[in-house]
């Protein structure tokens, strides 16, 4: 691999990035392991984010690496239309394993974006093939992000994402998000304030008809927006709703799975039933992009009743390709021999206490923790949103330590297999950072 500056970086758009701000000063990143990566200069960086919450194993996991490198000497590619190969099914098994058995089929796909417009497609397809064609509106919440497909930004709350695109899909309404930084500042785990908020879906049932509504889609913790954390009962309540009216629920845990919340999945930690369920990220530890639907049984015996022939017009040259097969049954594997969850669990009380410990720094005003996840809100500088967080990421990179923001807040996801000590560096820094931010 080059370790070296490229000649030249103009070639490259960039992905969520002021690109003419980093090619003037560039973070170039060239190796990683375990918590840290290197940088082009040699530096270490100790990673707060799990790269973009994806890593929970940590970088070059050993055994993933090793399981990548065997399968493409084997099998670099074959397809999964009309033909498959045992990998794909032997994660699949192992998979409804993990999450206990509460769904019952995965459906693979090359990202989160991609797992949410695949839910929302069964979701509108299982309601025709049950003869219910007119359940066509699906619902999401402001502030909600669910991946850059024009479903996902659709029924996503985030106006960066939606605003430059004009016209998003028909049929969309939106749930008021959860954040209350009034009655709700500075929570540890789930705010007390807000659990009415999941019946506003009973004023848009009121204004359309449960009979037009295919699904509700939202992020158990949103992550992408700031980490917004539900408040007690709120999912619990969206469940009985969505229950009552025939409405699919959709649980977006391309962030929440795989061990961020210190269980399974966010489903686990709040003890609610989804319909379907978009992973990613974590899925493979990052190694290889991939991600996946989990269906719970009923809706795959749906498309089954259909008359003998394709049941889903529906999926990706790349759905189950053999690498990410690979790195996720290796991820599955490393999870359970090391007890990632488990040593997650073990350290949240920690975790929290040495986030909440930035309260009362410069600029912060508001602190909300959960899992493995944390979110530093800043007050935001006259006439610049978003420009202090953005300038403490550039100053807490410059010090060794990855953060990532959004507006103005700060959002760490470290990889799950920190130890009190990455915990100490990481919010000793930070708070340095923040005591010395204009």
């Amino acid at each position: 691999m080059n370790e070296t500056r490229p000649a030249s970086m103009a070639s490259f758009w960039m992905p969520f990035t002021n690109n003419r701000d980093f090619k003037m000063h560039p973070r170039l990143l060239v190796s990683a392991e375990g918590m840290y990566y290197k940088d082009v200069d040699g530096n270490s960086i100790l990673d707060g984010t799990a790269g973009l919450w994806c890593v929970p194993c940590g970088h070059a996991q050993p055994k993933i690496v090793a399981a990548v490198r065997e399968m493409i000497g084997q099998l670099d590619f074959a397809p999964t239309f009309q033909m498959g190969h045992p990998a794909a099914f032997d994660l699949a098994e192992q998979l409804m394993e993990y999450t206990n058995h509460r769904f019952g089929h995965v459906f693979y796909t090359n990202s989160g974006s991609e797992a949410v417009d695949t839910a929302l497609k069964m979701a509108l397809a299982y309601h025709r093939a049950r003869g219910e064609g007119t359940r066509t509106r699906l619902i999401g919440r402001e502030r909600g992000y669910h991946g850059v497909g024009f479903g996902g930004i659709s029924v996503g709350g985030i106006a960066g994402n939606r605003k430059p695109y004009g016209a998003m899909l028909p049929y969309v309404d939106h749930l008021p998000h959860t954040h209350d930084l009034e009655k709700n500042a500075f929570t540890r785990g789930e705010p007390e304030y807000g659990a009415h908020l999941a019946d506003e879906l009973e004023r848009i049932v009121t204004l359309h008809d449960a009979s037009t509504i295919a699904a509700v889609i939202v992020e158990p913790v949103a992550g992408s927006t700031g980490v917004l954390i539900p408040p007690k009962g709120y999912l619990k309540r969206l469940r009985e709703l969505c229950t009552k009216h025939g409405i699919l629920l959709i649980f977006d845990e391309v962030i929440t799975g795989f061990g961020r919340m210190t269980t399974p999945f966010a489903a686990d930690y709040f003890d609610v039933e989804p319909d379907l369920m978009t992973t990613a990220k974590g899925l493979t530890n990052g190694v290889v992009p991939m991600g996946a639907v989990f269906t719970k049984p009923f809706l795959y015996e749906a498309f089954m009743q259909a008359p003998a022939g394709i049941e889903l017009f529906h999926g990706y040259t790349y759905s189950g390709h053999p690498l990410a097969c690979a790195a996720s049954l290796a991820t599955l594997e490393v999870f359970r021999e090391q007890k990632i969850v488990e040593h997650a669990a073990s350290l949240q009380s920690y975790w929290e206490d040495a986030v909440h410990s930035l309260r009362g720094l410069p600029h912060v005003i508001d602190i909300r923790s959960i899992g493995l996840i944390a979110g530093i809100e800043l007050a935001p500088i006259a006439g610049k949103p978003g420009a202090r967080a953005f300038d403490a990421f550039k100053k807490a990179f410059a010090d060794g330590v990855l953060i990532r923001t959004t507006g103005d807040i700060i959002a760490l996801s470290p990889p799950l297999v920190l130890e009190k000590k990455h915990i100490d560096e990481l919010f000793g820094k930070l708070a340095k950072v923040l005591k010395d931010l204009a």
